[in-house]
C-alpha cells in the first residue's frame, strides 16, 4: 500500500553545533527517502519563513499585473532559458505562467520594475536556496558514500542553477487539469508553494499529494543524480493537479549541473562493485535539448517522449 504523506526531516542540526547524532539521523532519513522515493520534504531549512511568505504574495501581485505590465519583463533571448516572465502556449496541456532568473550575478536575468522589491526578494530567496542546495547536495555525498565533497567538485559552477516563480491557472471542467507527468533533468529540485497545493509525486504507480505546510519545502532527486548513483538513487515522477476555481502560486529552484558535463554512473557504483552500468555516458546540454524538445515539439505519441530512459543500456 503507498504511504500517505512524504518523508519530513527536520534540518536544525545543520545549524547547530555539536549535534552530530542527529546530523546523522537526518542523513540517514534523507539517503532512505532518495533511496526509496527520491522525494522528502524539509523544515528547519535557514530560509526565513517571512521571506518565503513575501515571495509567494509578490509573485501573486505580479501574475495579477495586465499582460501588457508582465511583458515589459519579457525573456532574454540570450539566455540558455527565458529569463524573465514567459506563458505556456495555448495549446500546451501545461497552463501555466512563470518569471524565471538566474543567479542575481547573472547577466541575463530582466527583472520587472513592478511590484516594488520584486527584484530584491527573488535574488534573496535565490541566494537562501543555493545555500539549501549545497547542504542536500552534501548530505547525499555522504549518504551515497562518495569521497568527501566529490560531488562538490564534481558540480561546482553554481552559474547554471534557476529558479521559477510559477502560477498554475484554475482548472476548468473539460479539461486535462494537471501538468504533464515527469522527471527533472537536473541534480536536485526545490519546491515551496502556497496553500491551495496540487503538487503530486508517484510512487508504486500511484499519486501521493503533498499537502502543503508552513514553511516546508519539497524536494527531489532528478535524472543526473539517478544516474550518476547508477539508480541507488531515483528521480522522482511528479506533476500538479490544477484545482477548479483558484490559481496556484509556487517556487521551483533547480539546482543544477554545468551543461558541458559529461554524465554516466559512477565507477563505485558499478565497475568497482562489478555492477554493470544502467547508462550510457552524455553530454548533459544534449539531453536537456531533447527533453526541451517535449515541450516546444510535443511527441503524438506519449511513448515517443524523450526521459532519461533513452540513454538506459
Amino acid at each position: 500500500m503507498t504511504e500517505s504523506s512524504i518523508p519530513t526531516i527536520d534540518l536544525s542540526p545543520f545549524f547547530r553545533e555539536g549535534d552530530e547524532e542527529d546530523k546523522k539521523i537526518a542523513i540517514d532519513s534523507i539517503t532512505k527517502a532518495c533511496s526509496d522515493y527520491g522525494f522528502f520534504q524539509i523544515v528547519n531549512h535557514g530560509i526565513p519563513s517571512a521571506l518565503m511568505n513575501q515571495a509567494l504574495q509578490l509573485s501573486e501581485k505580479f501574475f495579477n499585473f495586465p499582460d501588457e505590465e508582465k511583458r515589459k519583463s519579457s525573456p532574454n533571448t540570450a539566455a540558455p532559458l527565458p529569463a524573465g516572465y514567459s506563458r505556456q502556449p495555448e495549446h500546451s496541456p501545461d497552463k501555466n505562467e512563470y518569471f524565471l532568473v538566474f543567479p542575481p550575478d547573472s547577466t541575463f536575468n530582466v527583472y520587472p520594475p513592478n511590484p516594488a522589491g520584486f527584484r530584491e526578494v527573488l535574488e534573496e530567496i535565490f541566494s537562501y536556496l543555493s545555500k539549501t542546495g549545497t547542504l542536500i547536495e552534501s548530505i547525499i555525498n555522504e549518504g551515497l558514500g562518495l569521497p568527501s565533497n566529490f560531488l562538490k567538485e564534481f558540480n561546482h559552477d553554481r552559474s547554471w542553477d534557476f529558479m521559477s516563480a510559477l502560477r498554475y491557472f484554475p482548472a476548468t471542467e473539460n479539461e486535462n487539469n494537471g501538468i504533464t507527468e515527469h522527471e527533472d533533468g537536473n541534480c536536485i529540485t526545490f519546491v515551496f508553494q502556497d496553500e491551495v497545493g496540487g503538487l503530486q509525486v508517484r510512487k508504486n504507480g500511484e499519486w501521493i499529494p503533498i499537502t502543503p505546510a508552513k514553511d516546508t519545502i519539497v524536494v527531489n532527486v532528478g535524472d543526473v543524480i539517478q544516474v550518476l548513483s547508477n539508480n541507488n538513487f531515483k528521480s522522482a515522477t511528479h506533476r500538479v493537479v490544477r484545482p477548479e476555481g483558484k490559481s496556484r502560486y509556487s517556487y521551483a529552484f533547480f539546482y543544477n549541473l554545468q551543461g558541458e558535463k559529461w554524465v554516466e554512473p559512477l565507477p563505485e557504483f558499478s565497475k568497482e562493485i562489478g555492477e554493470a552500468p544502467k547508462y550510457r555516458g552524455f553530454v548533459l546540454k544534449e539531453y536537456q535539448e531533447l527533453r526541451m524538445r517535449n515541450k516546444t515539439h510535443p511527441p503524438s505519441r506519449p511513448e515517443d517522449v524523450i526521459h532519461i530512459t533513452h540513454y538506459a543500456i
